[in-house]
């Protein structure tokens, strides 16, 4: 087990945690979009949150989407996660090159823009909840720790971090989501936030040799912490030839036989894991007669 999660509570249950280490789905990610450094970055961080989001919700069906809509020329990000673990992810413009930042660093706020996050939640119910954020910095966990404060009234603190190889390929990947219970002791709070002033880079501990336990165990200094659960992460696209095709079947009969008459196979593509399909023409004739019954 590569890539995982793990969940904890500490101090008697008033604290909450999560932590992952996801070096390998973000270099999957990397390769299945041919993203630029600063490109994977931040679509590594927003996969890293999303995955611990997504098995933060309780029911198996129950599927998480994070959007980022900003100006900068990232043009965006979407990551959709479910509770168990799977998670997937693209970015608008995947060939971002920037300069360092003014710390030498990837500019991952400079790639994304300002602009807006959307978590949506679909839980199975009527309508799925939907939470929108103005982003705060750009750089995805402090805009993950903004989006719990202000739409979910969670105090929470998220780290996320993505280290790159000279060659650009992942090195590290990884992060943790700490959250306070409504009850919480200001001795606890206390304690925490001194705790958190120490913690300058999760990628560094990273390549420190920490695991998600250990992480937690820095974070948490001081308290009793307890482990609850250990799930297993990865980049996981559910798309197949038949989801495309019902997609295809959805455009209308009208354009179909339109393709069908520029007698051409077609190539259609998954945003999401970049996985092309090709209709022949046979293909697209037998999809028009589906249509048509």
């Amino acid at each position: 087990m590569r890539d995982y999660i793990v969940r904890a509570t500490a101090a008697n249950s008033q604290i909450r945690a999560f932590a992952a280490t996801t070096r390998d789905l973000v270099e999957y990610a990397r390769a299945a979009h041919n993203t630029s450094p600063v490109a994977t970055a931040a679509l590594g961080r927003l996969l890293t949150g999303g995955a611990m989001m997504g098995v933060m919700m309780k029911g198996e069906k129950d599927l998480l989407t994070l959007q980022v809509k900003a100006g900068g020329p990232l043009n965006g990000m979407t990551v959709t996660a479910d509770s168990r673990g799977n998670v997937k992810g693209y970015v608008g413009n995947p060939n971002v090159v920037l300069h360092a930042n003014d710390k030498g660093k990837l500019d991952v706020a400079g790639a994304v823009g300002v602009g807006f996050m959307n978590v949506i939640k679909d839980m199975g119910l009527k309508e799925p909840y939907m939470g929108q954020t103005v982003l705060q910095t750009s750089e995805i966990a402090e805009d993950l720790t903004y989006y719990f404060a202000t739409s979910e009234q969670v105090p929470s603190s998220v780290g996320l971090g993505v280290l790159m190889e000279k060659d650009n390929t992942v090195k590290q990947a990884g992060g943790f989501i700490i959250q306070l219970m409504p009850f919480t002791e200001e001795s606890v709070i206390s304690q925490l936030e001194e705790n958190l002033k120490n913690v300058t880079s999760v990628t560094a501990l990273l390549e420190e040799g920490h695991t998600p336990e250990s992480l937690l165990e820095t974070l948490l200094k001081g308290f009793d912490i307890e482990f609850t659960e250990k799930i297993p992460t990865q980049f996981y696209c559910n798309c197949s030839k038949e989801r495309v095709e019902r997609a295809l079947i959805s455009v209308g009969k009208k354009d179909i036989q339109e393709m069908i008459d520029d007698g051409k196979e077609i190539e259609m593509n998954c945003h999401f894991c970049n996985k092309n399909y090709i209709f022949t023409v046979d293909e697209l004739k037998r999809i028009l007669k589906e249509c048509k019954r």
